[in-house]
């Protein structure tokens, strides 16, 4: 689930390159049991990726869903390399914010790109261990958008519920 949620913000950043040898790398070292993550993305389409311990399986005991904020550790740093084939790559650093990848990318963009942001992601494990869905989104604002339109955004986010609910129901991203 946490590699799941990496190689998808990855990919939604990847999908903002201009041509198909640039890259974007993000690593995730929250000093938890799952280890380092690592995803890079490139201008094809392409992603990959890999997490210090894959058979990690931590639950939380009151959801009963995988807990992978506790998994991923909150003692750590997120960074993003961007590779556009310049003299040298662009990277960006935070602290992690909480160990859930959606919200520490949330507050990655809003502090090291200065770009406020909301970034939802989720995967639906089976119990085989298998991906039933994943997916995400990053919506970013256009510099100066009036408040009444954050809190549209924000409004439409909480209605519309948790990624992987929409996506187990067969939703597409146009709906």
């Amino acid at each position: 689930a946490a590699l799941g949620r990496v190689l998808t913000v990855d990919a939604l950043m990847a999908s903002d390159l201009k041509n198909a040898d640039e890259h974007v790398t993000v690593t995730i070292n929250g000093h938890g049991p799952a280890g380092t993550i690592v995803a890079q993305g490139n201008g094809r389409g392409g992603v990959r990726g890999f997490i210090g311990n894959p058979r990690l399986n931590m639950t939380n005991p009151e959801t009963h869903k995988l807990d992978v904020g506790r998994a991923v550790g909150r003692e750590g740093t997120l960074t993003v390399t961007r590779d556009m084939g310049l003299k040298e790559p662009f990277t960006g650093m935070v602290n992690l914010y909480s160990g859930e990848i959606g919200e520490d990318f949330t507050y990655y963009f809003a502090l090291s790109e200065q770009t406020p942001s909301m970034v939802a992601v989720g995967v639906l494990v089976d119990t085989d261990c298998s991906v039933k869905v994943a997916g995400g989104y990053l919506i970013q604002l256009l510099p100066g958008a009036p408040d009444e339109t954050i809190d549209a955004v924000e409004r439409g986010i909480k209605r519309a519920g948790a990624v992987t609910k929409m996506l187990e129901a067969g939703l597409t991203p146009e709906d």
